[in-house]
């Protein structure tokens, strides 16, 4: 007797990379997210294409290359020769979060760019990390003479001013929330520089999906994102509670009250406890 295979499907697949944080698959996890537009798309194609273009880096280094070498090589065909760059016209279209959109326009945004562009640094064995500094995803490389940091969207080499300036508007509040003491002065700005973690880089490209959905008030698409973040970061129970006000959007009342019961559960001192409360009395019928 034939033995049949169930299709797996794009949540599962993608649940399967993100699993355990050792030897996070970032890149095949970034271009999974395109699924949720194109369930038939081949990832693999993507990460065949991306090493397409790293050999077409290799091919420019020089036998003896040293990592600064490696890098202005890596920026000139990155940038340069390939053109990639911004979307100006259309930022917050959801497509810039694709990488498979990505690469075939060459348009994103520092994110989106950054995955691509991390994973050819890495090819090429520099030390590079993504950096998820407030407002605009950025990416840092050490090198013997010290730390460079570059907008993914440009390849622009950051300097201190620049990158006090760019973190200027969201400090005050972000000092705060992390309670730092006025009479310490600001949080250095090293702080804001620490690498970030491939499962926290991924949150970030989808909360970005999440956004542009909510905005767009286009609750299927939001679902799609949701449950994906709820399957990365499963102890994060904002994310189930917004998953459950988008089922009562969607009008799947029994979905909408397991989900906001969870994050009642779970948040026992939260503010919206009694307006949560009040929403699953009327998904009740009550």
């Amino acid at each position: 007797m034939d033995m049949i295979f169930e299709p797996v499907s794009p949540l599962d697949y993608f649940a399967s990379l993100v699993q355990s944080d050792a030897h996070f698959p970032l890149l095949e996890a970034a271009a999974s997210l395109g699924q949720d537009e194109e369930p038939e798309l081949d990832v693999q194609h993507v990460l065949d294409d991306v090493a397409r273009l790293l050999k077409r880096v290799k091919a420019r280094l020089p036998e003896d290359a040293d990592d600064l070498t490696r890098l202005a090589i890596l920026s000139q065909v990155f940038y340069k020769d390939l053109s990639f760059g911004p979307n100006a016209n259309d930022y917050y279209a959801p497509e810039n979060s694709y990488l498979h959109e990505v690469l075939r326009t060459r348009r994103g945004i520092p994110i989106s760019l950054a995955v691509i562009w991390l994973e050819l640094a890495l090819g090429l064995n520099l030390n590079a990390q993504g950096i998820s500094f407030p407002g605009h995803f950025l990416v840092k490389i050490t090198l013997m003479g010290g730390l460079v940091v570059l907008d993914p969207l440009t390849g622009e080499s950051l300097g201190i001013d620049n990158l006090a300036e760019r973190l200027g508007p969201y400090r005050d509040d972000m000092d705060w929330a992390a309670g730092a003491d006025l009479d310490d002065g600001e949080t250095p700005l090293g702080l804001y520089l620490q690498a970030c973690p491939a499962r926290d880089l991924l949150a970030r490209m989808l909360r970005n999906l999440k956004e542009i959905f909510r905005a767009q008030e286009d609750w299927p698409r939001m679902l799609q994102v949701l449950n994906r973040l709820v399957i990365l970061l499963p102890e994060s129970w904002t994310e189930r509670r917004d998953r459950g006000l988008v089922h009562a959007e969607l009008g799947d009342a029994q979905a909408a009250r397991l989900d906001l019961q969870t994050y009642l559960d779970a948040e026992p001192l939260a503010p919206d406890q009694a307006a949560l409360r009040h929403r699953i009395s009327e998904l009740s019928g009550g």
